[in-house]
């Protein structure tokens, strides 16, 4: 039975208190102890959608040792360890396609690996930890064992090499999504990354074979990520899939001006289909001072080095989250955190292990334990539910 601390934090006035009146709960709230911030933390199914570990494990690191023990790189914010004190049930592993793959047309190849390093080096090199997890439904079973799901998601259309047949091997892989584009416009969708690049071909959107595409994920049941495309291309997709979408590592553009993040328009209209945006811990993509630091810096030809100027905060991250609650409702907003894929994450929210001092936070912050619970993963289980019902008919 739940502590009288929980009971309290879970009792029905306070779980029927609409968003709106956040403020007034916040008002009168009781203090948030750390027993609290446990058992809500403990009752939670924390599922992350965007992790970039996979860049190191596939260079050789050891995802049960100590991430800062792997020697010639900045990051290190993910390891077992870290993922148990983080309290993280799920977590959607990247199968990171870097845009040069595609020049080489060597994309389809590093995808594999990308996966490879997922089912191999994460999951079969420590099955006491990971189980590998390819629906809501595994992921549940894999929380009931106390082990954490493993998933992949594939970040950059172009690893399947404008060939539906790859996607249909990628799917059997175990791939459950797929980012349309990366910071490269593709033979078939336009990003956010190069919209002003007046040397790439854009398509204003997506092309007929992109169309093509996004059928067949919802035939096959993957789920179409919109995170890093451009604003046609979500519009386009938004109107051509037959499943909610994903925006599996975005942020409020309301919020920091960037065209990585999702105007307010876009955060609604997703939502009205069942989509969820996964917040993104990147600072550049929470802080508006940290935005303009790293563009000016980029100008000069200094890269993500004056984000540190300008960090970000768990706040800020509250502030993503409580804005698309107010904008797009409860069900709308989840984590996707791109740790391990940024240099920059916010003060108290450093690495997969800091994930209490959210819980703490948004409780502070007014959002009950079942508001909680929906940000953490419920919002993301019935996502998935709707797109692998989809694919059913």
């Amino acid at each position: 039975m739940p502590s009288k601390a929980i009971q309290w934090a879970m009792r029905p006035s306070l779980l029927s208190i609409p968003v709106i009146a956040v403020s007034l709960f916040a008002q009168s709230r009781r203090p948030v102890t750390d027993q609290i911030v446990r058992e809500v933390q403990q009752s939670a199914l924390l599922i992350d959608t965007h992790n970039d570990v996979t860049s190191r494990t596939v260079k050789g690191f050891d995802i049960g040792k100590d991430a800062a023990s792997f020697p010639g790189h900045e990051a290190g914010l993910t390891d077992i360890n870290r993922l148990r004190q983080g309290g993280v049930g799920a977590v959607f592993f990247a199968a990171y396609v870097a845009p040069e793959y595609a020049k080489d047309k060597t994309a389809a190849h590093r995808a594999l690996d990308m996966i490879d390093t997922v089912r191999h080096d994460i999951v079969a090199g420590h099955p006491n930890d990971f189980t590998f997890a390819t629906s809501a439904a595994e992921i549940e079973a894999a929380h009931r064992q106390g082990k954490i799901a493993a998933l992949i998601g594939i970040e950059g259309g172009h690893a399947i090499e404008d060939d539906p047949r790859l996607l249909r091997d990628f799917y059997a892989l175990g791939v459950r999504y797929m980012t349309l584009t990366h910071t490269n416009t593709n033979n078939w969708a336009d990003s956010s990354g190069d919209a002003r690049d007046r040397s790439v071909k854009h398509h204003d959107g997506l092309t007929d074979l992109g169309k093509e595409i996004i059928a067949e994920m919802n035939r096959l049941g993957m789920m179409v990520d919109i995170s890093h495309v451009a604003d046609k291309t979500f519009w386009d997709a938004l109107a051509v899939s037959k499943a909610p979408l994903i925006a599996s590592h975005s942020s409020c553009r309301a919020l920091a001006n960037v065209p990585r993040n999702m105007t307010d328009e876009m955060i609604v209209a997703l939502a009205k289909k069942g989509g969820v945006i996964q917040i993104n811990f990147n600072c550049g993509f929470l802080s508006q001072k940290s935005a303009e630091a790293y563009e000016e810096q980029r100008r000069k030809g200094v890269k993500e080095a004056a984000m540190k100027e300008y960090p970000a905060t768990l706040a800020d991250v509250v502030e993503h989250i409580d804005h698309v609650v107010k904008i797009a409702g409860i069900g709308a907003v989840g984590i996707g955190s791109d740790f391990d894929g940024v240099t920059c994450t916010p003060t108290g929210l450093e690495d997969v292990s800091k994930f209490p001092n959210l819980t703490r936070a948004l409780l502070e912050k007014g959002y009950t334990p079942d508001d909680i619970r929906k940000i953490y993963g419920g919002n993301t289980l019935r996502l998935m539910r709707a797109v692998e019902r989809a694919r059913q008919t």
